[in-house]
């Protein structure tokens, strides 16, 4: 167990999911520059905004997407195997599975997140509108290896992971997700990835940077769930959501800026801030169909089709597990 873990165990009985975070959190604010990981944005209030972003007008990959989903319906479910089990990694509202549902042969659906309450909430409701569907949740860390439902070993397995989250992954770790996706699935798994698009730049900062400031309560809630979860002191007041484009690198950063010098303690550490010094909360690299497909076959799949909107905006990816 890390020594960070262990102390705060110590101090509290808690659970290992909490234990993980304030490891996460206290190494990562340790760390020069500071950084936290974008997972922990998705307690209950963060994966609630998440989905007030998802239908702001200056948010498009949501209704872009979902325009995909439902323009190529036809052609997705031709290559979708029936009787198939639907494994989401990193499932949120059940909005877009249910595009699927209604289109596609799925006997059993088995959505992964980390928000186990959120999880259920939306398993819950989604039972009451499929009454013939075997949904079978899974609170676990959808980055990490973890074991299916029995009950779904011998289906014939499709990979749902939409929404651009890829994006949230250094390209690295995009490549180890989707080998570990590829594991769990097994050989001859079908997996369908939505990819956001490069674009013009004034798009892409509107989107991050919300005219209602929803997003930037997104970004903050971080501070708010350490607060609340681990005991810390950070001052909301104190902090401002910048959202910028590194056009080097392909992908909009978000961060936490502190607003004046600070210390804010959590679980008996403490941690100085300087006027202008951020936390780097989450990236979402933005790609060409192109380069997705070099790290798809990079990662032990074969890109089998893909599909984009009218406007070059958005994408959605069907790879097939390799041998």
């Amino acid at each position: 167990m890390n020594v960070y873990a262990a102390a705060l165990t110590k101090a509290r009985r808690i659970d290992p999911q909490t234990s993980a975070f304030a490891t996460d959190v206290l190494e990562g604010l340790a760390r020069q520059p500071k950084q936290l990981s974008p997972k922990y944005f998705y307690d209950v209030a963060g994966s609630e905004l998440f989905e007030q972003i998802t239908v702001l007008p200056e948010y498009y990959p949501t209704r872009t997407e979902l325009g995909i989903l439902h323009d190529h319906g036809a052609e997705i479910a031709a290559i979708i195997p029936g009787g198939a089990a639907l494994v989401e990694f990193g499932a949120g509202a059940t909005t877009k599975v249910r595009l699927l549902l209604q289109h596609c042969d799925i006997r059993a659906y088995v959505p992964v997140d980390i928000s186990g309450d959120f999880l259920n909430a939306q398993a819950a409701t989604l039972r009451r509108d499929f009454p013939d569907l075997q949904i079978d949740p899974v609170t676990a860390d959808f980055t990490t290896s973890f074991a299916l439902p029995d009950a779904v070993k011998a289906m014939p397995k499709v990979g749902f992971f939409p929404g651009s989250t890829l994006g949230n992954f250094e390209p690295h770790e995009a490549c180890a997700f989707l080998r570990s996706a590829r594991q769990i699935l097994g050989p001859g798994a079908l997996m369908l990835v939505g990819v956001d698009l490069e674009k013009d730049e004034h798009a892409l900062y509107a989107a991050y940077n919300d005219a209602a400031g929803i997003t930037a309560r997104f970004n903050l809630n971080l501070l708010v769930r350490i607060n609340r979860e681990l005991g810390g002191n950070f001052d909301l007041s104190a902090f401002k959501h910048r959202a910028v484009f590194n056009r080097e690198r392909h992908r909009i950063e978000m961060h936490l800026v502190s607003r004046k010098p600070q210390t804010v303690r959590i679980l008996g550490k403490s941690f100085a801030f300087r006027t202008g010094e951020s936390i780097h909360t989450e990236n979402s690299y933005k790609y060409s169909i192109e380069r997705f497909t070099t790290l798809a076959k990079g990662s032990g799949w074969t890109p089998r089709a893909s599909w984009t909107d009218p406007d070059g905006l958005f994408s959605v990816h069907a790879l097939v597990a390799s041998a």
